[in-house]
């Protein structure tokens, strides 16, 4: 991304006006999440708060579950998986439990990965959609939801969850030389 544009809610070239706008608020989201966790080591990535609390990988790896979630709205086949990785996904979208068991040992790359993936597919199918697509609604439970959305939910937990990372990392036990 053009970091001249980083700060810029505009149009963004390939999208429509509302989509471009969408789309440079979730780029934004997402240098700002990746700045956060720049370095971080895998003990780092796995350490947990307490019993209950989420590692920072579990995190990131939750956001790109997130996003993943919703790419269904933009007619995305998910493709074949293991059970091993549907079972990745499943902790990374649930968290708890499952995610501190499931999401540890990876290094930063790892998640990096996930999430550039994630992101690379919504950005290409972003560009296939016009602004009159994200008014489209449906039922999500007993709401009534549009894509704008859904996809502005994706950005919200991310930074949701940024902050929370923040907060993990301001806690992280001090290595000892």
């Amino acid at each position: 991304m053009d970091d001249d544009l980083l700060l810029v809610v505009s149009d963004r070239p390939g999208y429509t006006p509302q989509i471009g706008r969408l789309v440079a608020m979730m780029q934004y989201a997402r240098h700002t999440t990746l700045d956060e966790v720049a370095g971080l080591s895998t003990p780092e990535l796995d350490h947990l708060q307490d019993a209950e609390s989420n590692s920072i990988g579990a995190l990131l790896q939750h956001m790109a579950a997130v996003e993943r979630f919703y790419q269904p709205t933009l007619e995305l086949e998910m493709g074949e998986q293991s059970e091993a990785e549907a079972l990745d996904w499943q902790a990374a979208g649930d968290l708890g439990d499952l995610g501190r068991e499931r999401l540890r040992g990876r290094p930063l790359a790892h998640y990096l990965d996930a999430l550039a993936a994630v992101r690379a597919r919504t950005l290409d199918r972003l560009r296939q959609r016009d602004d009159a697509w994200l008014e489209v609604e449906q039922r999500w439970g007993q709401r009534r939801v549009n894509h704008h959305w859904m996809w502005f939910h994706v950005m919200e937990d991310e930074l949701n969850h940024r902050g929370q990372i923040r907060w993990l990392k301001r806690r992280l036990p001090v290595a000892e030389a």
